[in-house]
């Protein structure tokens, strides 16, 4: 599911790491990291935060490390005393040398110093922005699955509309079915000469063809399986937690109902619907592998 999610905190040195995680569909977990260098430490307990934390999607997590503007510390004259001295004393022997800029002193004497984050301090606080960011992300993730859960509900009353049409059908495709059999079944017999069977036998053995050819045409038995498999799905999406997996199957068991259906359509009618309901179990299946 798409979602993201950011955090920015400090460190006891003024130093600033800001993460961000976006999110985007994928049937499994993939994640890709941009790290500054002084974060490069603490990938390996990143990657294992967000395992723990999200089972599916393609997940970007990008951070960065802006450290303070380092601030000269003003020199102690005793200590740059004897610098200065050193420097004047050149100076009276060679006159031509360029005099020492400030930054020069600040350098020699030490004056500017750097203050480094410890890097236990580095990991600390990059976890704990880490999940803060992961609770926005799985907060705006939940966001889309209620999207999705509305989407699919919608995807499932539609289809047990053509499932409660194709129902209404089947009796009356399976009745004229019959009758065109029956149909065929006397002109063939009309056409043989010579017959030693009875007519009693023959006929017995029409009606006998006929129910057989009844049963192979009749989708009751689909119709049921798929009434009761979308029933489930609404269990499951009324149920919630991890349900990607079991969706990913019901719609597999779907979509074999629905080819069933139309390889055994008597009526064009029927046929319609079995590519309607192709269509809509195709569009759920897009979305389930994206549910966790």
């Amino acid at each position: 599911m798409t979602g993201y999610g950011q955090k920015s905190a400090q460190l006891s040195t003024g130093a600033k790491i800001h993460i961000e995680l976006r999110s985007v569909n994928s049937r499994f977990l993939d994640i890709a990291f941009r790290l500054p260098e002084e974060l490069r430490g603490a990938e390996a307990a990143m990657r294992q935060s967000i395992t723990q934390a999200l089972r599916r999607g393609k997940i970007d997590c990008r951070a960065t490390f802006e450290a303070p503007q380092s601030t000269p510390a003003l020199p102690d004259p005793a200590t740059a005393a004897p610098l200065l001295a050193a420097e004047a004393a050149l100076r009276g022997m060679a006159p031509h040398l360029t005099p020492l800029s400030v930054g020069e002193v600040l350098r020699f004497i030490g004056g500017a110093q750097e203050e480094h984050a410890d890097a236990a301090e580095i990991a600390q606080i990059t976890g704990q922005a880490l999940d803060q960011a992961l609770a926005a992300l799985i907060k705006a993730r939940a966001q889309e699955g209620d999207r999705l859960r509305a989407l699919l509900l919608d995807r499932i009353d539609q289809i047990a509309q053509h499932a409660a049409r194709a129902r209404a059908i089947v009796p009356l495709a399976v009745e004229r079915q019959q009758a065109r059999f029956t149909a065929r079944w006397e002109e063939a017999l009309s056409a043989l000469t010579g017959l030693e069977t009875s007519a009693e036998t023959l006929n017995e053995r029409r009606l006998q063809e006929a129910a057989s050819f009844a049963i192979r045409i009749d989708v009751a038995e689909e119709l049921d399986r798929l009434q009761a498999h979308l029933q489930t799905l609404r269990d499951l999406l009324d149920q919630g937690g991890e349900l990607g997996k079991r969706l990913d199957f019901l719609i597999q068991e779907l979509h074999r109902e629905a080819n069933t259906l139309g390889s055994k359509s008597a009526a064009l009618e029927l046929s319609e619907i079995s590519l309607e309901l192709k269509v809509l179990i195709e569009q759920m299946r897009e979305q389930v592998q994206n549910i966790e």
